[in-house]
């Protein structure tokens, strides 16, 4: 990928937009959560219902990844962005406008800009910043996914009590209106919205297609496990709780501590792979992970070192992967191809992950082979990233396209 670091004196408003549109890829979606009940009750659906409005984002970042990867080639990633944050603040307008049809139609349309914004915005990091800086980067956007999830989850349901569910869902997506007047502003209108593709290497250097590239199927193998262990105990980690003891209100405190070391390790990871290696960053990443269903198996009386671990480990873990994705130094052509495959697996397998989790806990009524699962999906984790940086320490010859 060419080296076009961002000029000094758009640096920060470069990262104002990272920091933003990273944040709106996640909170519109899960605003609906706080509300859930207010939503069910008015629109006269059940629980079932309402939980679509969340699971179907997760699906299309699975399904829309090929879409992604062809929008984000022909029109180019500055584009790619642009309609991003125009998608959010259309789906998120038309999820609030009626009745539950039209709710799931904004819902889809919102998982459908997203997906291109999961898959372009790590790209725009590797393109605008320098090696070293990229990695910091991808810290930042990380953790603003996490900002970004916390913000809507505290803020959604007190502004629901002052202009009603419908406004309060809808106007998170005033921060992807901004982030789209601001990277207008910076990028110019013909760039941000002229289709521009992306630049690609010289046809005489080597190609092969990431579709035949080993260490992609292993990225994506390793994003599976790291996509489906955060999604399943996230989702379960305040039942778990309460069944230890703790009531509700003291479940769902301690879950955040798991959110909140999430945030802090996305912003220490690059720490540990500028000063070591990747190699050395997936390991801690895996060990940490390691300690969340190993810890409540064999010493859940240790809960808040388990949480604060585990969580640390989580936001290091899907930092780590976007930085691996852009460790191969490709164009971004390429790197869209490698990208879109890795996120679209990885979110296909997440999905599953809370559904199984549920059913497995319900069937058996322990935590004993959930937290098995868990740990096969850390382990899924742990293997192929370490592969794959070992592979990026000793490169083959010549390139995936």
């Amino acid at each position: 990928m060419p080296d076009r670091p961002a000029a000094s004196r758009s640096l920060p408003v470069l990262i104002v937009v990272i920091v933003l549109s990273a944040a709106m890829l996640r909170g519109p979606i899960l605003s609906v959560a706080p509300v859930a009940r207010t939503i069910g009750a008015d629109l006269s659906v059940g629980a079932g219902v309402i939980g679509l409005l969340t699971t179907i984002p997760v699906l299309c970042f699975a399904v829309c990844a090929p879409l992604a990867i062809a929008i984000i080639r022909r029109a180019g990633a500055d584009v790619a962005l642009s309609l991003t944050l125009g998608g959010v603040v259309l789906g998120s307008i038309l999820r609030s406008v009626d009745g539950i049809a039209m709710a799931m139609v904004g819902t889809a349309v919102l998982g459908a800009f997203v997906t291109i914004g999961n898959v372009v915005l790590p790209i725009i990091i590797a393109r605008e910043f320098s090696a070293r800086r990229a990695h910091t980067m991808t810290g930042v956007y990380t953790a603003a996914l996490n900002v970004g999830t916390m913000t809507v989850t505290l803020g959604t349901a007190p502004l629901s009590d002052v202009v009603g569910w419908r406004w309060a869902i809808a106007s998170w997506s005033v921060f992807a209106l901004i982030a789209l007047v601001v990277w207008v502003g910076l990028r110019g209108v013909r760039a941000a919205f002229a289709p521009r593709p992306g630049p690609r290497r010289d046809a005489d250097a080597p190609r092969v297609s990431v579709l035949r590239h080993g260490p992609t199927w292993l990225l994506a193998a390793a994003f599976c496990g790291q996509a489906f262990a955060f999604y399943a105990i996230t989702a379960w980690l305040p039942t778990l709780l309460g069944d230890q003891g703790f009531s509700s209100s003291a479940a769902g405190a301690i879950a955040a501590l798991f959110q909140v070391g999430g945030m802090i390790g996305s912003l220490l990871l690059p720490v540990v792979t500028l000063r070591s290696s990747i190699l050395i960053g997936v390991l801690c990443v895996g060990i940490g992970w390691l300690t969340v269903p190993l810890g409540f198996l064999f010493a859940p009386g240790l809960w808040l070192a388990w949480c604060v671990i585990g969580g640390l480990a989580q936001g290091g873990g899907v930092t780590i992967v976007f930085i691996m994705i852009n460790a191969f130094g490709d164009d971004e052509h390429t790197t869209a191809g490698r990208s879109g495959i890795v996120q679209g697996l990885g979110y296909a397998v997440a999905a599953s992950g809370p559904l199984l989790l549920g059913a497995l806990h319900e069937a058996t009524g322990a935590w004993t082979v959930p937290l098995l699962v868990e740990l096969v999906a850390v382990l899924l984790f742990l293997f192929p990233g370490l592969a794959v940086a070992r592979h990026l320490r000793t490169p083959a010859r010549g390139s995936a396209r």
